[in-house]
């Protein structure tokens, strides 16, 4: 028998798109496969308004924008590979990717979690504001990028592979960790000018690295620095299944900038 939240999300639907719907114990299964990403996207926000809890998307191929703009607690899953944009602006949901992602994921994102099991491309991060975001592989160039802290709220993106060049281009605050687990011993993170146009945040990085920008400089982490990344390192590791005290058993260094305004002298007022 449809219940009331079946019934509400149903009426507000295309039942071309309804089609592609079936509802087990609660769980919205959702068959992506030829759904345009706006169809896509329109039924999401209507689970997200509707109350819905768990939905799992199954076939997912490039369709852009899932996520975006979802402000409950939402769960969802994803199998396949979702399009640029993944969870741009959300406000709570929790993502989990069985897969890679490609550009610009968590892009100004304010709150929730997005979980990676694999790769992501470029732009990761870019301008978030909130929430954790957490990848298992690689990353592609400027992760990173335009990350900031925004009231009360603090992202947090951790890598346990290794990035591509720029990361942590003009980061304004936040947390970036790159933990490197993919590299052999002794070999550095490839990724050149790291940190550029870096005023705020930090970037922890286990091992060491090719090459920075001018603006930033390498130090010893403190007490409080191994506090955060103990946690973040023992959260990465229950997503993942990976082994917290190998993982902590190397070397840790912290990038921070140098100037909160390194730019400042080239600018005309």
């Amino acid at each position: 028998m449809m219940g009331a939240q079946e019934k509400k999300v149903m009426a507000e639907i295309d039942p071309k798109v309804l089609s592609h719907v079936t509802v087990v114990n609660n769980v919205w299964k959702v068959d992506a496969q030829d759904l345009y990403y706006r169809e896509l996207n329109t039924l999401l926000r209507a689970l997200d308004r509707n109350g819905a809890e768990k939905v799992e998307l199954h076939s997912v191929f490039g369709q852009r924008y899932i996520g975006t703009d979802l402000k409950t607690n939402l769960n969802i899953d994803i199998f396949g590979t979702p399009g640029n944009d993944l969870a741009a602006f959300m406000n709570g949901p929790r993502i989990t990717v069985h897969g890679n992602t490609q550009d610009c994921i968590a892009n100004t994102m304010n709150e929730g979690k997005i979980v990676v099991h694999g790769r992501a491309g470029d732009i990761a991060g870019y301008g978030m504001r909130g929430g954790k975001v957490f990848i298992r592989d690689d990353i592609g160039a400027r992760a990173g990028i335009h990350m900031k802290e925004y009231m009360d709220k603090k992202p947090y993106l951790v890598v346990g592979g290794t990035s591509m060049d720029f990361l942590g281009e003009y980061m304004a605050g936040g947390v970036l960790m790159v933990l490197g687990l993919n590299l052999k011993e002794g070999e550095k993170h490839r990724a050149r000018f790291v940190g550029t146009g870096m005023h705020a945040g930090v970037i922890y990085v286990r091992g060491d690295v090719t090459h920075m920008g001018k603006e930033v400089k390498m130090v010893d982490v403190d007490k409080g620095d191994s506090i955060v990344i103990e946690g973040l390192v023992r959260e990465f590791c229950g997503y993942f299944k990976a082994d917290f005290d190998k993982v902590m058993s190397k070397k840790f260094m912290k990038i921070v900038p140098y100037s909160s305004r390194p730019y400042g002298r080239i600018y005309a007022y």
